[in-house]
């Protein structure tokens, strides 16, 4: 369901490829003249992007692919015939791709006003090239696309398939502790932010930003305390859309709500309707659980933007919405929760994802163990207050201080609050 469309904007169904290749090569589309210079290789692209890509991938997946055919595989490989594709014209192209500039390529400083260029119009190249995964991306998407002209027999191999490339190294996310987490929902409580119940859903479930702005309230049962995940809201192309798919078949799972989540909700409920009371008229009729002071959905970029000053204001380090993931993740690792419960709560389609983020917390065998190794090489001679301060003998284990996730807001007369005391 599209909620929102930009102004001016039609629906070509039965656009021919060369039609469709002209926005992605930035040229108008009555240049008949150069319309018709576009090689076999640019036409199966397009026709691959419309035919096959955009009827089988979700919307926010089929935009990211035209945008890396438009920017980063057509300017490149645009004037190669499809059937004379080499590996040597592989690597030239990943090569070139991870040394070109891009402020350059897309005249990104070309489009600024003349009195804030600053960098390649002047001569002055910012060298702001890919990093080494999204080059890697685009190789991937080239070998999806050379993958189905194998199956449609217009070529006999995959050279995209044939080029060996280095594994990006992953940025390791570096998830809020305990303390932090707390921190950031009092402050959003204390100044009672209309976002602070959506806060505890991606803190406490682990929900995603898409899921959680597409929540509805037919989702949510608060009388059994249950919750489904059915919905996304997303930005795709200069439209919101209010999807009916979650991200993967596993994402689709039926949530029970702690205390917490459902005191969270209830109390949405209650500022919803006050809102919708003082709107009248301007009220837009939604079911959705969080939206704007007039009913309206709530704009994932601008949710970044709030939790961002959220951050600020309660003085803790700012993170990526994303990773309050990786928060909830490392904790269950933390409070040796198994990795199978993790993955079903935070809704991973593969094990290897929750495991990943198991990897990266130190467990208590860990600790352990290098305590040992630091001992056997001259660290024996700590005294027993030394110990207890570095987290030997009685000091404060990890696992305790992971506790305080289940308790960090407690229920107290109709006000949350946050607490981590005890501990």
């Amino acid at each position: 369901m599209a909620v929102g469309n930009a102004p001016g904007e039609s629906c070509q169904p039965h656009a021919s490829p060369r039609f469709l290749l002209a926005p992605l090569l930035g040229w108008p589309r009555d240049d008949l003249s150069r319309l018709q210079q576009i090689n076999a290789h640019a036409q199966y692209l397009a026709y691959w992007l419309k035919e096959v890509v955009e009827p089988n991938l979700r919307p926010l997946t089929a935009a990211t692919y035209e945008t890396t055919v438009r920017l980063h595989i057509v300017p490149f490989l645009g004037s190669k015939r499809l059937d004379r594709l080499t590996v040597q014209d592989m690597r030239a192209w990943l090569n070139k791709l991870a040394d070109t500039c891009q402020c350059c390529a897309q005249g990104k400083d070309a489009r600024r006003p003349e009195e804030r260029r600053r960098c390649c119009t002047k001569g002055k190249c910012c060298g702001r090239t890919l990093s080494k995964r999204s080059v890697n991306d685009a190789r991937t998407v080239l070998r999806s696309a050379l993958t189905n002209a194998m199956v449609e027999e217009r070529i006999s191999k995959n050279v995209a398939q044939l080029v060996k490339v280095q594994r990006a190294r992953r940025r390791r996310p570096d998830p809020w502790s305990v303390e932090e987490a707390c921190a950031f929902l009092e402050n959003a409580q204390m100044w009672r932010d209309y976002l602070y119940p959506a806060y505890v859903l991606i803190l406490v479930l682990g929900l995603r930003k898409g899921e959680v702005l597409g929540l509805t309230w037919a989702d949510v049962n608060l009388d059994s305390g249950e919750l489904q995940i059915r919905h996304q809201l997303q930005r795709v192309r200069r439209r919101l859309l209010h999807t009916d798919t979650a991200k993967t078949e596993a994402s689709g799972a039926v949530l029970p709500l702690p205390d917490v989540c459902l005191a969270a909700l209830r109390l949405r409920q209650k500022e919803q309707q006050a809102a919708k009371e003082r709107a009248g008229d301007l009220w837009t009729e939604s079911d959705l659980v969080f939206t704007t002071r007039y009913g309206t959905p709530v704009e994932p970029r601008d949710f970044t933007r709030e939790f961002d000053r959220r951050c600020e204001r309660a003085g803790v380090r700012r993170i990526r919405v994303h990773d309050t993931r990786h928060t909830c993740a490392s904790l269950f690792a933390a409070l040796d929760v198994h990795p199978r419960i993790a993955m079903q709560i935070l809704r991973h389609s593969e094990i290897a994802v929750t495991m990943e983020v198991y990897t990266h917390v130190p467990s208590a065998d860990t600790r352990r163990a290098l305590r040992k190794l630091g001992e056997a090489l001259g660290g024996g001679s700590q005294t027993k207050g030394e110990k207890g301060q570095h987290g030997g003998g009685h000091g404060r284990p990890s696992r305790v201080i992971a506790v305080a996730v289940l308790r960090c807001c407690t229920h107290d007369k109709g006000h949350l609050r946050c607490s981590v005391s005890g501990l």
